[in-house]
């Protein structure tokens, strides 16, 4: 076996990483990380340069890690810039570091990738060994795996890597037939103020609409992509995806996607896409044109929720923070990342601390389960 580094998605067979990836996980597909990468949005004028691995044996594909050279921590939900303060004072350099995760987007799924039937214990232990020595060389300071989903982990930390725990809430679908039915299961407090947000919605004249991405038009992206730069420009900050990235995904992926548009008085007013999993509805961009009441929960949550219930999928994956989400349903669970410092003692430091912020994080996800909405059992 030997590890292979490219520097774009486009020096790999598309047919050849998505037999490792599969089709149930939308944002590890060739289809995705290449729009990232074609766009520009992830380049290395925008701190994301790409350094995908690849272990061959004999030509024969056996296994790839999404990598990125990072000159900054943004776009990844997992921060660690107190880290790179800690580096600073001590005089050294955190940055570039190495990191593997899905750019800008902070959902669990798999990040190394295998073939069937390969041994994953001896290639994570050979990548990880590439990796180890690639710093070696370099001024690289450490490596970072982002949302990994749990089974990984199994993987990861025998590697020796600090494993940090997070919080997010996602939603369950326990089989409703309805979304009434989802409703019958809150207290009726909540339930009534489910009611009274969809209500408002519809007082306010706004029809929502949920378009598949096969039959989203040009000028229906062009209005969501209006709305999405909004959402980051009320914040005086620029957008980290493009339009071209969104109209690239739309011809080599639209059945993965979903588009809701808010209408009032036959103009759009705010829209929200989603991404279709196997069994997974991930909701990921947002924006409106002016603030409505409760249009955010409706076209954000509640399409979301309806979607999942009318079309059997299991979980609603809505993204990153929002404690508002518990009132609406929405569980926390524990999400993960793992991390590798070249500096022996501050690699010893990092391991301390996320042992300490672990107990922390525990005891917030035990309290955020205590304000779930559902009905107590006598």
């Amino acid at each position: 076996m030997e590890v292979k580094q490219i520097h774009s998605m486009a020096h790999i067979d598309a047919a050849d990483w998505n037999r490792l990836c599969g089709p149930d996980y939308p944002f590890l597909r060739y289809e995705f990380l290449s729009a990232l990468e074609q766009s520009a949005a992830v380049s290395p004028p925008t701190g994301w340069e790409a350094v995908h691995l690849l272990v061959m044996d004999n030509q024969k594909l056996l296994a790839a890690l999404p990598l990125y050279l990072k000159t900054h921590s943004w776009g990844e939900y997992v921060f660690d810039q107190q880290w790179a303060q800690a580096y600073q004072q001590h005089g050294l350099a955190y940055y570039p570091k190495l990191v593997s995760a899905i750019p800008f987007t902070p959902c669990q799924g798999q990040r190394l990738l295998f073939a069937p039937e390969t041994d994953q214990a001896a290639v994570s232990t050979l990548l990880f060994s590439f990796i180890q020595q690639l710093a070696e060389r370099t001024n690289i300071s450490s490596w970072h795996c982002l949302f990994p989903e749990h089974s990984q982990l199994e993987l990861l930390q025998p590697l020796g890597l600090s494993i940090r725990e997070g919080v997010q809430f996602q939603w369950f679908n326990r089989n409703y037939p309805t979304f009434s039915d989802f409703l019958q299961t809150l207290s009726a407090d909540k339930r009534k103020m489910i009611k009274r947000e969809r209500r408002r919605v519809d007082e306010q004249g706004i029809e929502m609409h949920r378009i598949p991405g096969t039959d989203v038009t040009d000028a229906q992206w062009q209005v969501f992509f209006r709305f999405y730069a909004l959402t980051y420009l009320k914040r005086s900050s620029e957008p980290y995806l493009n339009l071209a990235f969104f109209k690239q995904i739309a011809r080599t992926m639209p059945e993965q996607l979903l588009l809701v548009l808010a209408v009032k008085d036959d103009a759009y007013v705010g829209a929200a896409l989603s991404f279709i999993g196997a069994d997974t509805l991930y909701g990921r961009y947002w924006g409106c044109q002016a603030e409505y009441n409760a249009l955010h929960f409706e076209a954000c949550y509640y399409q979301g929720l309806d979607y999942c219930i009318e079309h059997g999928l299991a979980r609603f994956d809505s993204g990153a923070q929002g404690e508002h989400k518990i009132s609406r349903g929405f569980e926390p669970v524990t999400t993960y990342s793992a991390h590798w410092l070249k500096d022996a003692g501050f690699a010893k430091a990092v391991a301390q601390f996320v042992d300490r912020e672990k107990q922390a994080i525990q005891h917030y996800k035990r309290d955020a389960a205590n304000y779930l909405p559902f009905k107590r059992i006598q």
